[in-house]
């Protein structure tokens, strides 16, 4: 009977680990869908394929934390997955959609963005464990791919898809390049308490959000992205001007007492 319960308990542990991990294989379909997509010159259906791709993403941590199933596997099997999804796929896509008229400087700044994802991911699991979970050091691969998606949809949907402006583009992924590899911190929203509780108005905020989401998802997807892709300089940029202004206010106290003095 024990040796019974014992077995039935290692079934259900190996059936747990394989969970997380389908939903990491759902995220590595999309990113290749994605891929035949573009090829296919299909972009709608490739910039949706990615945005589906950040939504398994986000599952497969949560559901592996939430199981307590977490492991070395998963986290080498999710930054291939994501290499895929949010490097490759996106990289691909937006050469074939705006960056192909360019030439060389077109794949070359697909192929940046693509090598700066990797070392995005390269660098977070190398870290993994050594900083706080609270904030992201650099921007996160998935929140970029869904810039460039995002961007791709927002396009379509304002009938501006034939009018692509490539050295726009362009920019824009440079300067997501960039913001992979940089220092500026991103905020994780792992914070427990964040859902612990909430304030009635940011509940009725959210609700508000998710209505916007459903009657112009093309608008409101892209403005959620581009609201998290540059909260991190922004937030930079303030906690930069603090320091400067508390280092000044330093300083003038400090003369005002050799003054005294």
């Amino acid at each position: 009977m024990k040796t019974k319960k014992r077995f039935e308990k290692k079934n259900l542990r190996r059936g747990i680990y394989i969970l997380p991990n389908i939903f990491t294989s759902l995220n590595i379909f999309c990113g290749f869908y994605a891929l035949i997509s573009s090829i296919n010159g299909n972009f709608i259906a490739a910039a949706i394929s990615i945005v589906i791709a950040v939504v398994f993403d986000a599952l497969d941590g949560k559901i592996a934390r939430a199981t307590n199933t977490t492991s070395k596997f998963g986290v080498e099997y999710d930054s291939l997955a994501d290499l895929v999804s949010f490097g490759l796929a996106p990289g691909v896509m937006m050469y074939l959609w705006a960056l192909k008229p360019l030439g060389r400087i077109g794949w070359l700044a697909a192929f940046l963005f693509m090598t700066c994802g990797a070392l995005r991911l390269a660098r977070f699991n190398t870290q993994s464990g050594t900083i706080s979970s609270d904030h992201f050091v650099g921007l996160p691969i998935p929140a970029a791919a869904s810039m460039n998606a995002t961007t791709i949809l927002l396009c379509h949907g304002l009938g501006l898809a034939g009018n692509s402006k490539p050295i726009l583009i362009l920019v824009m992924l440079y300067f997501l390049s960039f913001l992979m590899v940089s220092s500026i911190k991103y905020d994780s929203f792992k914070k427990p308490e964040l859902f612990k509780r909430m304030n009635f108005n940011v509940l009725v905020a959210a609700i508000l959000i998710l209505i916007f989401i459903a009657a112009q998802p093309h608008i409101a997807l892209f403005l959620l992205a581009l609201a998290y892709v540059t909260s991190g300089p922004f937030t930079f940029i303030l906690h930069h001007k603090k320091i400067t202004k508390d280092k000044s206010t330093i300083n003038k106290t400090d003369k005002h007492k050799a003054t005294s003095v």
